[in-house]
């Protein structure tokens, strides 16, 4: 028989659960050991990426949440590779600032956006597991920071760019080993291997002991979780041969050209896959990238 300690996996967890406000203690928990500040959602906002059904959405799973100071989190996670990551995060935050200020509104009215990316594929070079970026002016030859004085409520105020701009983390799941000490570091353990120490003290960790049990969910939740499970587990083994073959294709006619047709083979043999378990053209092709017309030869 299975422990009864066994937890859902974050991704499936912000998709079903985490969306329900006596919930909301668990992504605040996250955010808050990530930002370094304490974190409160005041609600969930929708938007076209706020999908409920594998159908609507495969790959990734979103969420985005306004905080008590009016701000806009974005919570992405992604399984798969995705050739132009960075541009599709740049463009969400992009939709996120336009959506969220109306036409003849004052330009104040923009909001301050976090974008928040846990991946599990390897995004590219780097040692940490973390990365955070976001905008800074810097003097080119003083190397100090500019800091830009507006008016506001008949006041002075002084502002960092960094208040205004979008701030970016990029959580790469696969690159964390090491022994979890600090709340940050067993929130990416619970990402990476879904478990979660009885004694911890992690905002979040230890309400997400309580509600995220895989046994808690009825049998038909069950079976949709371990479909999803499944799904992952073909899309990352037929990406993984296609990694292979696209590096034995390299050695022998260049690897470049044989990277490329090996991930292209793996985006076929995937949309192969999703076709036969029945998902719809439109779906398979926001999973691959494939053209509707390669989709229906398949």
């Amino acid at each position: 028989m299975e422990q009864q300690d066994r937890y859902i996996r974050f991704d499936w967890a912000i998709k079903r659960l985490l969306r329900q406000k006596a919930n909301f203690g668990v992504l605040e928990g996250l955010l808050t050991v990530l930002l370094g500040e304490e974190v409160k959602i005041i609600e969930l906002l929708e938007s076209e990426s706020n999908q409920q059904t594998i159908d609507d959405k495969f790959n990734r799973v979103d969420i985005k949440a306004k905080n008590s100071k009016g701000e806009i989190i974005i919570v992405e996670i992604q399984n798969t590779r995705e050739l132009y990551y960075l541009e599709r995060i740049l463009y969400g935050v992009a939709k996120a600032i336009t959506e969220h200020i109306s036409l003849g509104e004052r330009y104040y009215e923009v909001k301050k956006i976090y974008s928040i990316s846990i991946l599990y594929f390897d995004i590219g070079k780097g040692d940490d597991y973390l990365y955070h970026g976001q905008n800074n002016f810097t003097g080119v030859h003083t190397g100090d920071r500019l800091e830009v004085t507006t008016k506001e409520k008949d006041a002075l105020v002084h502002k960092l760019p960094a208040e205004v701009f979008p701030e970016y983390f990029l959580i790469r799941v696969n690159e964390f080993n090491k022994v979890a000490v600090t709340p940050l570091e067993e929130w990416i353990e619970y990402l990476k291997t879904g478990c979660i120490r009885p004694d911890t003290t992690a905002p979040g960790l230890e309400e997400a002991r309580k509600k995220l049990i895989y046994y808690n969910m009825s049998t038909e939740e069950r079976h949709a979780y371990d479909e999803h499970l499944n799904a992952i587990m073909i899309q990352n083994d037929v990406l993984d041969g296609a990694k292979l073959e696209g590096r034995i294709e390299g050695r022998m006619e260049g690897l470049e050209e044989g990277l490329e047709e090996g991930l292209r083979k793996g985006r076929i043999e995937i949309a192969r896959n999703l076709k036969s378990m029945g998902m719809d053209i439109a779906a398979i092709q926001k999973a691959t990238g494939l053209l509707p017309e390669e989709i229906q030869r398949l």
